[in-house]
Order: structure tokens, then sequence, then C-alpha cells
């Protein structure tokens, strides 16, 4: 029996983490066991995941199996086409100028700012009274 090849890529915006493994197939997009159009409610998410496999052709080469993780649906998204994109690299290294002109390698830095002593959050302050 010959072993099936996978390529593993790790991808992360936010909060959120999504493990993938990019396996030669048909195009079945797995996230958390269901299918991707299932798990992500929203039209606009489902086209962020597709973009790198629509990109580079290869729509129907792989199948993608993501495991996600924190944050919130549009931040998981995120994480999924870096994740996708690095899985891409792995298995073509070829394609790399190419996705990174289209701006998918690039990891959004956007992070919650941490809330500060003495302030309400992260710069709300109290309000100010003069007697």
């Amino acid at each position: 029996m010959e072993p099936t090849v996978k390529f593993t890529a790790v991808g992360r915006r936010k909060e959120s983490v999504a493990r993938v493994q990019l396996i030669p197939g048909k195009g079945a997009i797995t996230a958390n066991g269901k299918p991707y159009e299932k798990y992500f409610a929203r039209e606009t998410d489902r086209i962020i995941i597709a973009q790198p496999l629509a990109l580079t052709n290869s729509v129907s080469k792989y199948d993608v199996v993501a495991n996600l993780s924190g944050g919130g649906l549009t931040g998981q998204a995120g994480a999924l086409r870096l994740g996708i994109s690095r899985a891409l690299i792995a298995a073509d290294p070829d394609i790399k100028d190419l996705l990174r002109k289209n701006g998918f390698l690039t990891r959004d830095p956007r992070a919650k700012e941490r809330k500060k002593y003495g302030l309400k959050g992260a710069r709300k302050r109290f309000q100010w009274t003069k007697r």
C-alpha cells in the first residue's frame, strides 16, 4: 500500500489558528469535520478560503482538511487562507511568487490590543468631571 502524500501548514489570524492538510484528491474542503459550506455561513468567508486554490488552478487537485480553533469565523477564514497558501507552497514551490504578489502569504498582524491599567479598555478612559 502506497502512503498518501500530505502537505501540512499552519495559518494564523487574530486569535484563530488553522492547521491545514493538503491531500491529493477531488477538491473537497473540510473544516472541523464539516464541509466548509456548512461551517462558514457567510459567502465572503467562503470566497476568502477558496482564493489561493482558484488563483493556482488547483481547486480540483487537492482535498483540504482543516482543524480550526480560536477566534471567530472570519478570523478562522483568514487563518485558513494563509494555511492553504503555505501548504500549496509545500506542494509546489514555484507558485510562491504568485501567492506572495497577491498577498496570500502575508500574515495579518492585527490583534486585540491589551487593556491598560487605570483605563476602561485599551484606549477608552473614564469620563472627566470638572466638579
